[in-house]
């Protein structure tokens, strides 16, 4: 069974930054694509950015000036560095791994990380 385990949430100020990981146990030839989603109170789940295992960035269209995903795959994590935070930013963030074949294609989801943004 694969764990998706997020981790680098916290209490900011607005204006500051943030850095989230997503960590998958498993080889990250495995995963062919990670997302990083986030759930804001009474809100839907919404795509923030992915990144494919060879690097290939998408970001939702909203998201493409103050996130910014990367990946080290001698890591086998993800991240997610989060910019100019606005208390709008306060929401739950998710990570979602995409699996191969070699998972037969299931998606593995982690718990999330909570950022709160106070004003």
């Amino acid at each position: 069974q694969v764990q998706v385990v997020e981790s680098g949430g916290g209490l900011v100020q607005a204006g500051g930054s943030l850095r989230l990981s997503c960590a998958a146990s498993t080889s990250p030839f495995n995963i062919w694509r990670t997302g990083r989603y986030r759930q804001a109170p009474g809100k839907q789940r919404e795509l923030v950015a992915s990144i494919t295992n060879d690097g290939i960035a998408n970001y939702a269209d909203s998201m493409k000036v103050r996130f910014t995903i990367s990946r080290d795959n001698a890591k086998n994590t993800v991240y997610l560095q989060i910019d100019s935070l606005s208390p709008e930013d306060t929401a739950v963030y998710y990570c979602r791994a995409e699996g191969t074949r070699s998972l037969r294609g299931r998606d593995y989801w982690g718990q999330g990380t909570q950022v709160t943004v106070s004003s």
